[in-house]
């Protein structure tokens, strides 16, 4: 048990963590970066020869991206069942910062190699980060993976060393993979989505120890019904550390459940596809939900179980997951498409802000730095080869330069607490609600 439990330190407390804050707020007011997306954003990094096909992966392509939550590095996977951090270069120290603007060559070329490469036996399903890691604190560097026909492993994001697995068994004794995975938000537990159940596992007690959450519902004199939910594709929790947890399904539906007890809260129907991405926004009070093949991004409204307005995407022609964000500020939305475009959304209206031309293939993950003026894209699309029809087969054919991840700057000025703005030019939020693809309801 000793290694155990050096597997992950524990959370550092609310209250001590609230005391800490206080503290710092004194010594020096906190200052955070309002983004114009008016103005269009600079390519600072761009990662390309990574993901290049090979004879043994010949159609190899990015399935998403995601930041640290210390904002020092970010995390790929991709087709070739290998996860990839980059860490985030000092662009004040870096001489080759700044230098790829979208041209072609820049588009050719690598920023810098990634930091760690790790492989996984087979098709990764989903990924997460530790959230207290923090690059200061090795101990805390880890990310969490699940893959086809393998149990839940948990790496080491600094040796990409495996530390630990946790094991979930089916009805035959058999390891089943989870299809989606996600810490808690106090960073003691794992709570992963299976075929009709959840199972939630103790970080610190890693091996087969789990506790299953059916997925069955139940009728009012307790009599059990059909399944709520069949494959449990996503997770999200509330940030405001309220307890309540979000799941999607593949069967269009999203269910809201207390984390202490998975009590049932209410379910959320409309989506038009199986459910790929849920998150709350920064209050909690509002959830979005994505689909598959379906263009909207629907926003909820928790107190009222209602949607409130759609967001417009283009993804109705690809089974890719497409993964959105929300800024740390908590005021707009991106995403990305099928176009290769990120969409830039204002959640108090609902309105389009802004997009920009990311990659010419589907943008298929996007993430805002957790505290920088900066975003991170991950591009890249499954194509079949129709051998039958060449003018097709040609038009399938990736071109070099799709397949990349791309770290994106964006213009800023800093607003202190009370509202001042610290540079003195104001800011100047550009709505463009004409030709706005978000549909208020």
């Amino acid at each position: 048990m000793g290694e155990e439990e050096e597997l992950l330190p524990e959370p550092q407390p609310m209250e001590e963590e609230a005391t800490n804050t206080t503290h710092s707020a004194v010594d020096q007011e906190y200052t955070w970066p309002v983004m114009d997306f008016s103005v269009a954003p600079h390519r600072t990094y761009h990662f390309y020869n990574q993901f290049r096909r090979t004879p043994s992966i010949p159609n190899n392509f990015l399935k998403s991206v995601k930041w640290s939550p210390d904002g020092s590095c970010f995390l790929t996977s991709s087709d070739d069942n290998s996860l990839r951090v980059f860490s985030l270069a000092d662009s004040s120290n870096d001489s080759n910062a700044g230098t790829l603007g979208g041209d072609d060559e820049g588009k050719s070329s690598n920023s810098y190699a990634a930091s760690l490469v790790v492989k996984e036996g087979e098709s990764v399903y989903d990924f997460c980060w530790y959230p207290y890691m923090n690059a200061s604190d090795p101990v805390s560097c880890v990310f969490a993976t699940t893959s086809r026909d393998h149990p839940i492993h948990l790496w080491d994001a600094t040796s990409g060393l495996l530390r630990c697995t946790y094991r979930a068994y089916d009805a035959v004794d058999e390891i089943t993979a989870a299809f989606s995975i996600a810490f808690n938000p106090a960073g003691t537990k794992m709570f992963a989505g299976y075929n009709k159940c959840i199972r939630e596992f103790d970080i610190h007690r890693p091996g087969r120890d789990f506790k299953q959450h059916s997925m069955l519902q139940r009728d009012k004199e307790g009599q059990a019904g059909g399944f709520l939910s069949r494959i449990i594709s996503a997770i999200s929790f509330s940030p405001t550390h309220n307890g309540m947890l979000a799941t999607g399904s593949y069967s269009q539906t999203t269910g809201i459940y207390r984390e202490d007890n998975m009590e049932l809260l209410y379910v959320l129907h409309g989506q038009e596809g199986g459910i790929t991405h849920v998150q709350f926004s920064k209050d909690g009070n509002y959830l979005y939900t994505g689909g598959r093949k379906d263009p909207y991004i629907m926003c909820w409204d928790l107190r009222k179980a209602e949607v409130v307005y759609k967001l417009y995407r283009s993804s109705g022609q690809t089974n890719q997951r497409i993964l959105f964000d929300i800024e740390p500020s908590g005021r707009h939305l991106g995403t990305g498409g099928q176009d290769g475009l990120v969409h830039i959304y204002d959640l108090q209206t609902g309105h389009w802000v802004s997009g920009f031309q990311a990659a010419a293939d589907t943008v298929n993950g996007f993430a805002f730095h957790p505290f920088l003026p900066m975003a991170v894209t991950s591009s890249g699309h499954r194509r079949f080869q129709v051998p039958d029809d060449d003018d097709d087969n040609e038009k399938l054919l990736l071109s070099g330069d799709e397949n990349c991840a791309s770290v994106w700057s964006f213009a800023s000025s800093l607003i202190s607490e009370n509202g001042t703005d610290v540079h003195g030019d104001g800011f100047n939020s550009h709505t463009e609600s004409q030709n706005s693809p978000g549909t208020l309801t």
